[in-house]
């Protein structure tokens, strides 16, 4: 049973270049979906953002390219290429972009 999906296995990938930036939109390309954990890529264009919202699990933010804006409660975070930060379960979380970026996420959920 394929447990990752939409990524070619035992071939060498770079991750930025597994989803590609589109005028006005966020796009996103999802690797794994499960009870356990999510692993989504996004390319955002500018002025886009996902609006505050929680989630059940830690969600893990990594930059691949550009700069972000992360809201975690009421502190924005700047972040660029190559940093991370997580937005804790239960904590109302956005993100939105000042400039074209690119990230992958990573949602763990707590055991059912």
């Amino acid at each position: 049973m394929k447990i990752l999906k939409n990524i070619d296995l035992e071939t060498v990938l770079s991750m930025a270049e597994l989803v590609s930036y589109q005028p006005g939109q966020i796009v996103s390309r999802t690797l794994v979906q499960n009870n356990a954990v999510s692993i989504t890529l996004f390319a955002f264009d500018a002025d886009e953002e996902i609006s505050a919202h929680e989630s059940k699990g830690d969600a893990l933010v990594y930059i691949l390219d550009g700069s972000a804006s992360v809201t975690i409660g009421d502190k924005v975070h700047s972040l660029t290429g190559g940093q991370t930060i997580v937005m804790p379960a239960g904590i109302p979380h956005a993100v939105q972009a000042p400039a074209p970026f690119k990230m992958l996420l990573v949602v763990v959920f707590p055991k059912e």
